[in-house]
């Protein structure tokens, strides 16, 4: 288990019980929030329009998206568990492709390294901020910045849905950060986790 008795990073605020990462993978900004009280988005950062990693030659974006995954990897440490959002396949816009292997190698780096993954849909992070499975991005930043004021999103969506992933697994963990209404906590029945990680919760 994680030492929770360690000194958050800067700006971060120490919460006890097993250590939970929340992660929103994005070529351009994963939400990456802890327990440990800090959120941060990861990811590549294009100077122009023009160098967007879709757009750039194969064996260039191919290292692109390496830098992308070494970041996150290296953000993410070595947490008691991690809620990973399953992907959103009826997502519009470029980039699938690369969506996809980002995601699949991260959860493949987390697993390889024993890390437990939960996974949480998007409906289902929808449903546990905000008590219904379709919300707006601004509904689900108003509700984690409402039950989660310690974690600072500054508006930025992509970490506030980093903050409720996380804050469903230390609820799912009996470790909550913020009571939850049951119809919130419904999500957590619906959302796939890892064999046994239950007992964690038990033990601390």
């Amino acid at each position: 288990m994680t030492d929770t008795t360690l000194l958050p990073p800067p700006g971060g605020t120490l919460t006890h019980g097993p250590t939970v990462i929340g992660l929103d993978t994005s070529l351009t900004a994963t939400g990456i929030a802890s327990s440990l009280g800090w959120c941060e988005s990861v990811g590549y950062k294009p100077h122009h329009k023009k160098d967007a990693i879709t757009t750039q030659p194969h064996v260039q974006r191919l290292q692109s998206l390496l830098g992308v995954l070494g970041d996150v990897i290296l953000a993410v440490g070595n947490p008691d568990l991690v809620v990973l959002e399953s992907p959103s396949l009826a997502s519009l816009g470029g980039g699938g492709h690369e969506r996809a292997w980002l995601w699949w190698e991260v959860y493949r780096s987390l697993t390889a390294h024993e890390i437990p993954v939960a996974l949480m849909a998007p409906s289902q992070r929808m449903l546990y901020a905000t008590g219904k499975g379709s919300a707006t991005k601004s509904a689900v930043v108003d509700a984690a910045a409402r039950r989660w004021p310690a974690w600072t999103t500054g508006g930025d969506d992509n970490q506030a849905d980093a903050v409720v992933l996380m804050a469903a697994g230390r609820d799912y963990l009996d470790h909550p950060i913020a009571v939850m209404p049951a119809a919130n906590r419904a999500a957590l029945t619906k959302a796939v986790w890892p064999d046994g990680i239950r007992t964690m919760g038990a033990a601390r």
